[in-house]
C-alpha cells in the first residue's frame, strides 16, 4: 500500500510514525503547508501532487475541518483512491455524498478513529450489526467535556477553572465551543446511529445541548442527591423510527458512566442478542487515534470498506419525555426545588431543547431513571 497523508499535525504525525514501523504500507507523500523534511517521504504543499500520483492508492485525511478536507477526500475517491479519515465532522456532514461516491467508484472508505479515538467503536458496531439488530447506541463520547465534569465533581472546581485546566493539558482548544457546546458529540452520535441503524439521519432533527452553562452550585446539588452529571449521547431505534440527541444527563453515582474519569470515553450499544456491550478507553490523543487510523489501513489492505449499507434519509423523533434539572427561568411544571434549580415534571426531549434555544443562559440536564 502506498499512502498520501494529508496533514502532519497531532494525528498525522502519529500515523506517520506507526506506518513507518510496518513493512506492508508506506507513506510516499505528506501534504503539509509548513516546510518540513522527512527521511522517507516527500513533503508537498499542493494536493495535486498526491491526487495525480497514480502510484498512490490510498489517502489518509488527518487535516480536520470541512474545507478543503471535503474537496480533497471527494477528489481522491473520484480518482479511484481508497480513503481513511479520522474526521467525524467531515464524514457526518457529507455522509450522503462520500458513501455513494465510494460505492460508485468501487473504492474503500473507513473512518473508525472518527468516534472514540482509540476505542475502535465503529468497527465493533460493524461486527455486531452483521448478526443482530442494534437497538441503541450512545454514551460518553467527548473526552474534553468528561474531563471538565469529572474535575468539577471530584475536586469541586468551577466550570471556568476546570476548563482552563483542560486547556493547559491540551484536552481543550483555546476556543472550546465545538466540545463544550456538544457539537463534537453531536457529530459522533449521528455517525454512530447511521452505522448502527443503516440510515442517514437528518442532522437538523438531532438536538444538542452542551455543558458551558453548568456551575459548581449545580454540581453540588447533584452530589447531594447522589447523582453525577455527564454529557451523554443517545441514538435509539424506536417503534416508529429513530431517536437521537445529545444533552447533559444526571446518572446515579454508582453507575458505570459516573465512574468514567478524566478524558476517557465510555460508549455502549444495545443489541437484540448481545444485550448491553460497553467500550472504554482514550477518546483522543496522538497515538490512540493514529492507532485506529492504521487499523483502518490494515482493513483496507484486506478489502474491508465502510461499516454499513448506505441507507436512506431518516428524521429523528424525540417525543419521549423525561424529568430535567433546570436552572434559569423555567416556567413550566416543577416537581421539586433543588437549590438554585428545579426538577421538572416529565418533558418531551424536543420540547426541552426548544426551550433551551429560547433561553441561551439556562442550564438543563436530563435525569436518567
Amino acid at each position: 500500500m502506498k499512502i498520501g497523508l494529508l496533514g502532519f499535525g497531532v494525528v498525522g504525525r502519529g500515523v506517520y510514525e506507526i506506518v513507518n514501523a510496518r513493512a506492508d504500507m508506506h507513506i510516499a507523500k505528506v501534504l503539509c503547508l509548513e516546510d518540513i523534511s522527512l527521511p522517507d517521504a516527500e513533503a508537498v504543499q499542493d494536493f495535486k501532487q498526491i491526487l495525480e500520483d497514480d502510484s498512490i492508492d490510498t489517502v489518509v485525511e488527518a487535516m480536520g475541518g470541512l474545507h478543503p478536507a471535503y474537496e480533497f477526500v471527494s477528489a481522491a475517491l473520484d480518482a479511484g483512491k481508497n480513503v481513511v479519515t479520522s474526521n467525524k465532522a467531515l464524514v457526518c456532514t457529507f455522509y450522503d455524498q462520500l458513501l455513494p461516491l465510494a460505492l460508485e467508484k468501487g473504492v474503500l472508505l473507513r473512518a473508525t478513529a472518527a468516534v472514540g479515538g482509540g476505542i475502535g467503536w465503529l468497527s465493533e458496531l460493524e461486527r455486531s450489526r452483521r448478526v443482530q439488530a442494534i437497538r441503541e447506541v450512545g454514551g460518553i463520547m467527548n473526552g474534553t467535556c468528561n474531563y471538565i465534569l469529572d474535575n468539577m465533581t471530584r475536586l469541586g472546581l468551577g466550570y471556568g477553572e476546570a476548563l482552563k485546566q483542560a486547556q493547559s493539558l491540551g484536552y481543550a482548544e483555546a476556543n472550546p465551543s465545538t466540545d463544550v457546546d456538544g457539537i463534537d458529540t453531536w457529530h459522533k452520535v449521528i455517525l454512530s446511529s447511521n452505522v448502527a441503524f443503516g440510515v442517514s439521519l437528518e442532522k437538523d432533527t438531532v438536538p444538542v445541548a452542551g455543558i458551558a452553562n453548568i456551575t459548581a452550585a449545580d454540581v453540588e446539588s447533584f452530589t447531594v442527591h447522589g447523582l453525577v452529571c455527564k454529557l451523554i449521547s443517545t441514538g435509539k431505534r424506536t417503534e416508529d423510527g429513530y431517536s437521537a440527541y445529545v444533552q447533559p444527563t444526571l446518572v446515579s453515582a454508582g453507575s458505570l458512566e459516573a465512574a468514567v474519569p478524566l478524558n476517557y470515553n465510555l460508549i455502549t450499544f444495545l443489541g437484540e442478542s448481545s444485550e448491553k456491550m460497553s467500550f472504554y478507553g482514550q477518546g483522543a490523543g496522538r497515538y490512540p487515534t493514529a492507532y485506529n487510523v492504521v487499523q483502518d489501513l490494515v482493513d483496507v489492505l484486506s478489502g474491508k470498506g465502510f461499516y454499513a449499507p448506505y441507507g436512506g434519509k431518516a428524521a429523528a423523533k424525540n417525543d419521549q419525555a423525561m424529568a430535567y434539572y433546570v436552572r434559569g427561568g423555567w416556567d413550566g411544571a416543577a416537581a421539586e426545588d433543588w437549590g438554585s434549580g428545579v426538577v421538572t415534571e416529565p418533558v418531551p426531549v424536543d420540547a426541552m431543547h426548544r426551550w433551551l434555544k429560547a433561553h441561551p443562559q439556562a442550564f438543563a440536564a436530563g435525569i436518567r431513571e
